[in-house]
C-alpha cells in the first residue's frame, strides 16, 4: 500500500485548509473589486476574472494535496500584491467631485484593494510553510501494517523519503 505520511501531520491539515480559505478569499476580494468596479477597470477585467478563475481552481489542486500548485500560487499573490499595493490609492483618489463612480463607492474598493495586500502575504508565507511539508512523499507499507495503522508511528527519513529503520522486536 501507498502512504502519504506527511498528510495526516496536524500541522500539514492546518496549513491546507489555510492556503484554501486564503485562495478563496482573494478570489472573492478580486470578485468584488472586479464587479464594483467593472467601468473604471480600463480593460483589466480580463485579468481580475482569470485571477479569480486561478486561484479558485488553485484552491481546488490545494485540497487534492497537489503540492505543486503552491509555488505558482505564491507567484501569482505576488504579482497581486504589488498590483494591488500600487491601485490601492488610486482608488482612494476617485472619491473626489468630478469622478464618475463605479457600481461600489471608490473608498470601498479601495479599501478592499488595500486588503488583498496583507491577504495576499499571508498566502505566500502559507504556501511556502505547506510547499516544505513534503505533501508528495509516499512510502510503501504492507497491508498488515496500513490496516493495523503501525506506520503512523513510524518516522520518517528526510533523506531517503522512507521510514527509518525499525529494531527487530
Amino acid at each position: 500500500m501507498i502512504v502519504h505520511p506527511n498528510r495526516d501531520k496536524p500541522a500539514s491539515k492546518a496549513t491546507r485548509a489555510g492556503v484554501i480559505l486564503l485562495l478563496l478569499v482573494i478570489a472573492a476580494l478580486v470578485a468584488i473589486v472586479t464587479a464594483g468596479g467593472w467601468s473604471s477597470l480600463q480593460g483589466a477585467q480580463i485579468v481580475a476574472v482569470a485571477y479569480v478563475i486561478i486561484f479558485c481552481v488553485a484552491a481546488y489542486y490545494v485540497g487534492q494535496w497537489n503540492r505543486g500548485i503552491l509555488p505558482v500560487a505564491s507567484a501569482l499573490a505576488i504579482l497581486l500584491l504589488v498590483v494591488a499595493a500600487i491601485a490601492a490609492p488610486g482608488w482612494f483618489d476617485r472619491d473626489k467631485a468630478g469622478y464618475d463612480n463605479p457600481g461600489l463607492p471608490p473608498s470601498f474598493l479601495g479599501l478592499l484593494t488595500a486588503i488583498i495586500v496583507p491577504v495576499s502575504f499571508l498566502l505566500i508565507v502559507f504556501a511556502m510553510r505547506g510547499f516544505t511539508q513534503q505533501w508528495n512523499v509516499e512510502v510503501e507499507v504492507s497491508r498488515d501494517d496500513y490496516e493495523s495503522g503501525e506506520w503512523r508511528d513510524r518516522e520518517i527519513d528526510e533523506e531517503t523519503g522512507g521510514f527509518k529503520p525499525q529494531p527487530q522486536g
